[in-house]
């Protein structure tokens, strides 16, 4: 009788043990907040390194989105030389709507500058580089007019059925979406408790 009680409560352990442990979330986007509560602006005087700052701070990775807040200003995606020169006469695309979400659809840099050359002079620009993808759930947002940067150094342009860009309001929260995954050590602890279970006289 003491023996199946101990027998329950042992494989009670390990289910409540493999259901804690076996399960772990993993990230699949964030959205960061261009220059997080002060958003795109043109920097002070004093500060013209504001975004390279800001862009220092953050990990950025496939799955994740720049959410640009803004007022009499524009958002220009554009090509690297054209961002050392704050070139605002040739952008892969434009926003101007005050709210943009720009899609990090993959790795590398992505450059950014205002549309206002003068701002553009005086720092407001980012450079934003992009490391490797995050596991990114199956669902997906229903697909929206959007335009994929070309790879680094490419001048072409074209449309893609992958969100690069869209215009449109979201507020300032941070959003992430998460997909389980059934983790290995786990699954081996519980063979191993098992095995050390059974042997025991």
């Amino acid at each position: 009788m003491a023996s199946s009680i101990l027998s329950i409560i042992c494989t009670t352990c390990v289910i409540i043990f493999l259901a804690a442990t076996s399960i772990c979330v993993v990230e699949g986007g964030r959205e960061f907040k261009v220059g997080d509560h002060l958003g795109w602006h043109q920097p002070f005087p004093n500060n013209t390194v504001f975004y390279i700052q800001w862009a220092e701070r953050n990990r950025f990775q496939v799955g994740d989105s720049l959410l640009f807040e803004y007022q009499n200003d524009s958002v220009l995606a554009v090509e690297k030389m054209d961002y050392v020169n704050c070139d605002t006469s040739n952008p892969i695309t434009e926003f101007d709507n005050g709210n943009s979400i720009v899609n990090l659809d993959r790795p590398g840099a992505f450059f950014f500058i205002s549309g206002n050359e003068d701002h553009c002079i005086n720092g407001q620009k980012l450079v934003v580089e992009v490391m490797s993808p995050h596991q990114i759930p199956k669902s997906s947002p229903s697909p929206s007019p959007s335009i994929s940067l070309p790879p680094e150094g490419s001048s072409e342009m074209s449309p893609s059925p992958s969100p690069y860009a869209s215009d449109h309001s979201l507020g300032d929260s941070t959003s992430a979406s998460a997909s389980l995954v059934l983790g290995l050590v786990p699954m081996v602890s519980l063979a191993t408790f098992v095995i050390v279970f059974l042997l025991t006289p």
